[in-house]
C-alpha cells in the first residue's frame, strides 16, 4: 500500500512517500545526489514484503517546494533537521534510517546529533564525515572527489550537467535506464542549482563537528566497485562508531548500490533492522 505525503517545515513542503503496512515497523530512507527517492523502489518492495513500512522524502532541492534560495540554506544542519521533522511527523518520533550518498551523510549526522531518533543506522557507499575527511588527506580519496571543488564553480556545472548528467551517471558505473530517470529529474528551472548546493554548502561546515562520533547501532555497505569512495575511508569508519557496528562489501557493484542490488542490500538491512528492533 503506497500513499503520497507532505512534510511541510515553515516555507518549505517535501514530497513523502509511504508505503507498506501502518503497523510496519517505520524505516526512514534518504536518497543522494544526483537522485530522487523514487531510487528506493526497489529496497521498498522488499522491506514492505517483510512487514516494514517505508518512509521516504524528496529532499531539500529536490522536492520542488523545498528549494531554498542560496547555498547557506543547504548547510548539513538543515538537512538532518529536515530528517528529524519527517521521522516526528510520520514515524512517531523514532524510525530506523538508511541514508545513501548524501543520504548517507544525513542519516551520520542525525545519529550523530539526535540519537533519540535513530533505533539503528545504516549508511550506504559514504563512511562517516570524519572518516572521509581524513581520507582526503591522506589516499586516494582527494583525487576521486575532485568534482566536489569543480561544483564549486557558478553556473558552468549546470551548463554541463543540464545537457550530460545522463552520460556521466553511465561512466560512473550506472544503468542507462536509472542514468535517464534520474537526469529527466532535474528538467524544471532551479532544480539543478539545488542539487548542488548541497556541495556548496561544503565549505560552511564547522569541522569540529566532523569528528562527533556515533552511538547508534550502525551497519555501512560499501561496494569495491564504486568509483567514488575510496577503501581507505572505508576501514577508518569504525573508528568514529562507539556503538554496535557492522561492515559489509559488496563485490563487483557499483556506487549505485540501492538501484543496482536491492535483493542483496535488502538481505542485509533486514536482520540488522530486525535485530535493533524497537518492538
Amino acid at each position: 500500500m503506497s500513499a503520497t505525503k507532505a512534510l511541510t517545515r515553515g516555507e518549505l513542503r517535501f514530497d513523502v512517500t509511504v508505503d507498506g503496512p501502518p503497523d510496519g515497523e517505520p524505516v526512514v530512507l534518504l536518497h543522494g545526489w544526483p537522485q530522487h527517492s523514487d531510487s528506493w523502489d526497489g529496497v521498498v518492495a522488499e522491506l514492505t514484503a517483510a512487514g516494514y513500512r517505508t518512509v521516504r522524502m524528496d529532499q531539500r532541492g529536490y522536492s520542488p517546494g523545498a528549494r531554498p534560495r542560496g547555498r547557506r540554506a543547504y548547510r548539513i544542519t538543515g538537512l538532518v533537521a529536515d530528517a528529524a521533522a519527517l521521522i516526528d511527523e510520520f514515524c512517531g518520533g523514532s524510525a530506523h534510517v538508511v541514508g545513501h550518498d548524501w543520504g548517507a551523510g544525513v542519516a551520520w549526522g542525525l545519529a550523530a546529533e539526535q540519537p533519540g531518533k535513530v533505533r539503528s543506522v545504516t549508511a550506504v557507499s559514504v563512511p562517516h564525515v570524519g572518516a572521509f575527511l581524513r581520507a582526503m588527506v591522506t589516499s586516494r580519496q582527494g583525487l576521486k572527489s575532485w568534482y566536489m571543488l569543480f561544483f564549486q564553480l557558478p553556473w558552468l556545472p549546470e551548463w554541463l550537467l543540464r545537457r550530460y548528467l545522463a552520460r556521466v551517471l553511465v561512466q560512473g558505473g550506472q544503468s542507462t535506464e536509472h542514468a535517464n530517470r534520474d537526469a529527466a529529474a532535474f528538467a524544471e528551472p532551479g532544480a539543478m542549482t539545488a542539487a548542488l548546493n548541497w556541495y556548496r554548502a561544503m565549505p560552511l561546515v564547522d569541522p569540529r563537528r566532523s569528528g562527533e562520533p556515533v552511538r547508534t547501532p550502525t551497519l555501512f555497505v560499501w561496494s569495491d566497485g564504486d568509483a567514488f569512495i575510496d577503501r581507505h575511508g572505508v576501514d577508518r569508519c569504525a573508528d568514529y562508531v562507539q556503538g554496535p557496528y557492522q561492515l559489509e562489501i559488496l563485490h563487483g557493484v557499483s556506487h549505485w548500490i540501492p538501484d543496482e542490488v536491492p535483493e542483496q542490500l535488502s538481505a542485509l538491512l533486514l536482520p540488522h533492522l530486525k535485530r535493533w528492533s524497537a518492538e
